[in-house]
């Protein structure tokens, strides 16, 4: 059966949809620049063409803690296992060389007992690295080879055992481990605090236990070129931050918000709210400390690109008193609230002060007019109900009224 054809032409329909299917789209986004550190903290940077290999081989141990769990892993069991297989060889070797693997040899003493074949001589191998002592195997006087031999696999295998047995604790503890819980807001915000302009931050720690000697940096990352033509594809610039406390170092007990106030010296003097949606840089925030459980110095990382930084916007307060005992509401913990903000540059804003003054004076009318609306919606809102409600009441205490039929079939409506 021959399928049935539209009622619309296809030379029609054709023509009429295709277009749509591949239009161009009015707005195109501005080409999204590579981050050079991603908002979980790892460096985003390829190295290639690294010709000598060899220099990683120089420091094994933080070659093998480097390593993925995977390769840990396979390089722990064939470290044994290669072992193992090594001094089965050589044991196997001394057996021979002594004359144990002949069946014929009768009233010698072998070096030692029950090792009659490769097979054996593995497991006497592993007996001895292991310190297991079935009871089967055992060394005997004869050969002072095998006692050479004995005492070489012991201290090979304290050595491999203290390697690996330190890689894997090493990698269990490592102090990005312990950055999984210091957690940083996703967006950064713009604001006028204390009359300044101030880039801020919020950063908090989900565990209990203290980050001894916490210190914030924050560089900004960006493209330059020199005035004699040399371009610095990564350049970092250091930024002063202002700490809640008169210190050096934050006590991160409950979460805080890190400012830097936007002056002369900042790099971000110069960028307005249009100039910094046009501007290719990225800030990149550290957290340092010591961990108070383990003693092990942790490292957290993140970074702020332009469409992540809220301009004219104010983090929310998240910290309670209740009962007693602060609080700390982690579900607004990057919830931010409109304030505001003049939207030119912090230089602008030194040379004509006048404009701070005009943004907040149109806060607070905006501000004003907001309540008075409100006000006035609250005002018609509770008139209506007040006017619905005295419509209820009079509708119930009006009287119906009531008709009696007469016998001669004449209706008779009584007074009220």
């Amino acid at each position: 059966m021959l399928p049935r054809k539209s009622i619309i032409p296809e030379e029609f329909v054709l023509p009429v949809i295709t277009p749509g299917l591949f239009r161009k789209p009015r707005f195109r986004d501005r080409p999204q620049k590579a981050r050079f550190l991603t908002k979980s903290g790892a460096c985003n940077l390829a190295h290639k063409n690294i010709r000598e290999q060899g220099r990683f081989l120089q420091d094994v141990f933080t070659t093998l803690v480097d390593l993925k769990w995977r390769y840990t892993l396979v390089v722990f069991t064939m470290s044994f296992l290669c072992s193992w297989l090594l001094f089965a060889m050589v044991w196997w070797l001394v057996a021979f060389g002594h004359g144990d693997l002949n069946p014929n040899r009768v009233g010698i003493e072998p070096c030692v007992t029950n090792v009659k074949s490769f097979t054996s001589a593995f497991l006497f191998s592993i007996e001895v690295q292991v310190t297991i002592g079935f009871g089967g195997r055992m060394m005997t006087e004869q050969c002072p080879t095998a006692i050479t031999v004995l005492i070489v696999q012991n201290i090979a295998g304290l050595i491999i055992n203290a390697v690996m047995l330190g890689c894997i604790f090493m990698k269990t503890a490592q102090a990005h481990r312990r950055a999984e819980t210091l957690i940083f807001s996703r967006h950064a915000v713009i604001a006028v605090r204390n009359n300044k302009l101030c880039f801020m931050f919020r950063v908090g720690d989900l565990r209990k236990s203290m980050i001894i000697g916490a210190a914030v940096r924050m560089q900004v990352v960006k493209k330059t070129t020199t005035p004699e033509g040399e371009v610095i594809p990564i350049h970092q610039i250091d930024v002063h931050t202002e700490n809640p406390i008169e210190c050096s170092n934050i006590f991160l007990v409950a979460p805080l918000i890190i400012s830097h106030t936007i002056d002369k010296t900042s790099p971000l003097y110069d960028l307005s709210f249009n100039d910094l949606l046009d501007n290719d840089l990225e800030i990149i925030v550290i957290l340092e400390g010591v961990v108070e459980t383990t003693g092990i110095t942790t490292q957290a990382r993140t970074s702020y690109m332009p469409e992540e930084i809220q301009w004219g916007h104010r983090f929310v307060p998240i910290v309670t008193e209740e009962d007693g005992v602060y609080s700390v509401d982690y579900s607004k913990f990057g919830n931010t609230a409109k304030v505001a903000a003049p939207r030119c540059s912090a230089r602008e804003l030194d040379e004509k002060p006048s404009i701070l003054i005009q943004a907040l004076q149109k806060s607070e009318l905006s501000h004003q007019n907001s309540l008075r609306k409100r006000n006035n919606s609250m005002r018609r809102n509770n008139s209506m109900r007040q006017n619905n409600s005295m419509r209820r009441n009079n509708s119930s205490l009006m009287v119906p009224k009531v008709q009696f039929l007469t016998p001669n079939g004449s209706q008779n409506v009584p007074e009220t």
